[in-house]
């Protein structure tokens, strides 16, 4: 049985310090999303960064000219990523929106989903899955980053093997590529994590 495993409470955590020191900070696009846009051939679009946090991934995308939005659940995560967005120069919408009971309206062509999949229990999952699928075009893309299950440290999120990806998302995805990798931040090292490309069916 898959072990359950604790989590902040957003709000205060965002509240309590320094988006810059936590631990899934990174200040550029992440290297693999940045990796399968360009191999995929996509420069524009609507775009949604599920879980903005801080909002890098999202400024980012702006600033490569797509249409954005980031959401998340920490209104205060939200109020740090317009300001980053603002001191930027870059136009994206940025909203409080707790993403499973359904308050976002699309639809997207792509979501990017660094670290917000991994953080829900297993009963919460088949929701998600739904919910994603339903907010993208079809055939749009759900690039999808989570810890994998060949990381060993002993806090952190929710973690998977290639096959619960395939079984969790096959109904309403086609499962285009699944990679191990890292996941970059400001932890040493980088935990292990799987990236993968899901197209809505």
């Amino acid at each position: 049985m898959e072990r359950k495993r604790e989590f902040p409470d957003w709000e205060k955590r965002y509240n309590d310090g320094a988006v810059e020191e936590m631990p899934w900070f990174y200040p550029d696009l992440d290297p693999d999303f940045d990796g399968a846009l360009e191999q995929l051939g996509i420069e524009s679009g609507r775009a949604l960064d599920l879980g903005t946090g801080p909002g890098t991934q999202a400024t980012a995308l702006a600033r490569r000219g797509f249409q954005v939005t980031g959401t998340d659940i920490s209104a205060t995560a939200v109020r740090k990523a317009v300001k980053r967005g603002a001191s930027e120069g870059v136009a994206v919408t940025f909203l409080h929106d707790d993403f499973l009971k359904g308050g976002l309206e699309g639809p997207f062509d792509i979501i990017f989903d660094r670290g917000c999949f991994h953080a829900f229990p297993p009963e919460q999952r088949e929701e998600y899955v739904r919910r994603s699928a339903a907010l993208l075009v079809p055939r749009g893309l759900l690039f999808l980053k989570c810890f994998s299950h060949k990381e060993t440290m002993e806090e952190g999120p929710y973690r998977f093997t290639p096959g619960q990806i395939e079984a969790l998302f096959g109904k309403d995805y086609r499962v285009c590529s699944i990679v191990e990798t890292l996941f970059q931040g400001t932890l040493d090292p980088y935990p292990k994590a799987l990236f993968s490309v899901l197209e809505r069916r």
